[in-house]
């Protein structure tokens, strides 16, 4: 896959409000996604920025019963919509309003550029990270291995053993 950004190196996007920041959490079923949502909204709310969730399902595996692998990819998508409700749910008591929420299916690095792309305004994508001793998530090495090198925008991969004082200090 080729990367191609909308938005050149040094253009600036028209719709763009200057200072206004918009940060894209990838977010999964695990402690560190809720510090990554946690410093993105101190951030946004730091600098009158906005936060979007994003949570990328795997893609389908080949199943020899269709109708049960159907229902099997429908739970899935429903167990990801009530994560995005219950962490959407948590932006809000913290900003005062819902972030966007995306739903995404596929290679969770492909899905990140394309959402990355397809929306245009993202100026962050915040990703939670394991402490070192628990070893790697693999977002966060796939990331660092591949991904990084294709994005145009700043990646932050945010600790999730720091303190709520610690997230404070940072944002």
């Amino acid at each position: 896959m080729a990367w191609k950004s909308k938005h050149p190196a040094g253009s600036v996007r028209q719709d763009h409000v200057a200072g206004e920041v918009k940060f894209l959490v990838c977010v999964g079923h695990d402690p560190h996604s809720r510090v990554a949502v946690h410093f993105a909204c101190l951030r946004a709310l730091n600098s009158g920025g906005r936060v979007a969730l994003l949570h990328v399902l795997p893609p389908p595996e080949f199943q020899h019963w269709i109708a049960v692998g159907e229902i099997m990819r429908e739970e899935t998508r429903e167990d990801a919509e009530a994560l995005l409700r219950t962490m959407a749910g948590e932006v809000q008591e913290r900003l005062g309003f819902m972030p966007e929420i995306n739903v995404r299916e596929g290679a969770i690095g492909e899905e990140i550029l394309d959402q990355v792309d397809e929306d245009g305004n993202i100026d962050i994508l915040v990703v939670g990270a394991v402490p070192g001793s628990e070893g790697h998530g693999k977002l966060v090495s796939w990331l660092a291995g591949q991904l990084a090198g294709k994005l145009n925008i700043p990646l932050v991969i945010v600790p999730s053993n720091l303190t709520d004082e610690q997230l404070r200090n940072l944002t």
